[in-house]
């Protein structure tokens, strides 16, 4: 069979159709120039120069930065105490006991498939999320005033909370402590709201500044978002008492402050699970709406799954479900739906009681393990005559302790005895151990002898 020719609508024997046929790949050869022209004029198109070659380096995560430089330290002395992340006794990693036990029950369950989950997640792990911080017997759960949608871990709660209040909130200012921890800045400002800050921590006594938070919260608009650390305040380690929180409690629902409580180490303050649940709850106790963001990254050793949840606790079941819905409009364009693997785990110990005792055992075991590296640090800086008051080491709580250690007392520690740490004087409890911590407390002493 012949090759079809392209049709001319004339006799191209013709010597007008010849000329004809000539102008038209003449004016195709001419266009083809031209676009191979413009492809090659483009910027991006080959040549030495990048279309990205005016990016500046951005500067490192003053966080994880620390861990960049402690990883480039050769020397065999050196200690990390920037990670958030609980270490062992070894200085190693730990996966949890009753981790591998739900990994190897998910592992078994051959019905298991990789289908997508619903925009809003795993239902159960939902469901037990919920009942975990706010209590199994909370009227908000039986009466079904509370959403809750699976999200990236507590940063990803955040960013969905925030997202969701820029769209749909009217007061469009979140006053988050001084100090927090760095990210809170960044996720509440990208989703549009704009941060204002009340006074939480007193660098005189180590604690917190009471009078300075209610005077603060007293001046703030009606309305505003106040973001709420529900147990072991990160960077500071300094928490309210139950008093102090009924007290903020009454001031936040007086003038119809909205609480985002951000919950990142329920058990892992006290070693109780209610106890560090018991400033949410009281807010959720008196009826009003309030905003919670969970993380299972530190209290079950989830750092890499990314499992989270953001709870929304509302006047009725109603608003309630109008409010998941337009969770889900948040969520769909972000990331379109959470993993499952991470949930999974979460939900098979939530709703196993053995495994369920199993891991407030294991919990505990690393709450007092923190709870015993404050203490011994505090008597080896006692023991050392180091000078000042190193009481609010005991007195402060959770992952974190908040030194008091200038920026110039740190880079001399970094410098001279290879401990790093974040420039704001905060230490990582969890990165000690009983044979580091003589090297911290030699490290501390040198800097606050030498550097004033």
């Amino acid at each position: 069979m012949r090759p079809q020719q392209p049709f001319t609508g004339a006799d191209s024997s013709s010597p007008t159709d010849r000329r004809l046929n000539t102008l038209i790949r003449h004016i195709g050869d001419t266009t083809m120039e031209s676009r191979n022209s413009n492809i090659s004029m483009s910027p991006t198109a080959g040549g030495d120069a990048s279309v990205f070659a005016h990016i500046v380096q951005a500067p490192e995560d003053p966080i994880l930065g620390v861990t960049v430089a402690y990883n480039k330290d050769p020397s065999p002395i050196k200690l990390n105490l920037g990670v958030g992340a609980y270490r062992t006794e070894e200085g190693k990693p730990l996966v949890l006991n009753v981790v591998r036990k739900a990994e190897q029950i998910l592992v078994n369950d051959r019905s298991r498939v990789k289908e997508y989950l619903p925009i809003t997640g795993l239902g159960e792990f939902n469901k037990l999320s919920a009942k975990l911080i706010f209590g199994a017997e909370s009227p908000a759960i039986r009466e079904n005033r509370i959403t809750t949608v699976q999200c990236l871990s507590g940063t990803g709660s955040l960013r969905v909370g925030g997202e969701f209040l820029g769209r749909h909130y009217h007061e469009r200012t979140i006053y988050i402590p001084q100090p927090t921890w760095g990210n809170h800045i960044k996720v509440f400002q990208l989703a549009g709201l704009s941060v204002k800050y009340y006074r939480y921590y007193d660098p005189k006594t180590k604690g917190l500044d009471f009078q300075g938070l209610l005077e603060d919260l007293s001046s703030a608009p009606s309305g505003a978002v106040v973001l709420l650390h529900a147990c072991a305040h990160n960077p500071t380690g300094v928490d309210p008492t139950l008093e102090q929180w009924e007290h903020i409690r009454k001031l936040m629902r007086s003038k119809a402050l909205l609480p985002f409580f951000d919950s990142a180490y329920q058990g892992f303050a006290s070693g109780s699970l209610d106890g560090d649940a018991k400033p949410i709850r009281m807010f959720v106790s008196d009826g009003g709406e309030c905003f919670a963001a969970q993380s299972y990254a530190k209290n079950m050793g989830l750092y890499g799954e990314r499992v989270g949840a953001l709870s929304i606790v509302c006047k009725s079941s109603d608003v309630a479900s109008r409010v998941e819905s337009q969770l889900k409009l948040v969520i769909r364009p972000m990331y379109s739906n959470p993993p499952v693997h991470g949930p999974s785990i979460v939900a098979t110990v939530l709703k196993d009681r053995e495994l369920y005792h199993e891991w407030t055992v294991e919990l505990k075991a690393m709450a007092d393990r923190i709870i015993s590296m404050r203490q011994q640090l505090f008597e080896a800086l006692r023991a050392r005559g180091t000078p000042g008051d190193w009481s609010h080491i005991i007195k402060q709580i959770g992952m974190f302790t908040f030194t008091g250690l200038n920026k110039e007392q740190v880079a001399f520690m970094t410098r001279e005895f290879h401990i790093y740490m974040t420039s704001d004087g905060r230490i990582s409890m969890a990165g000690l151990s009983s044979r580091t911590v003589p090297h911290l407390a030699d490290a501390i002493h040198a800097a606050v002898t030498r550097m004033g």
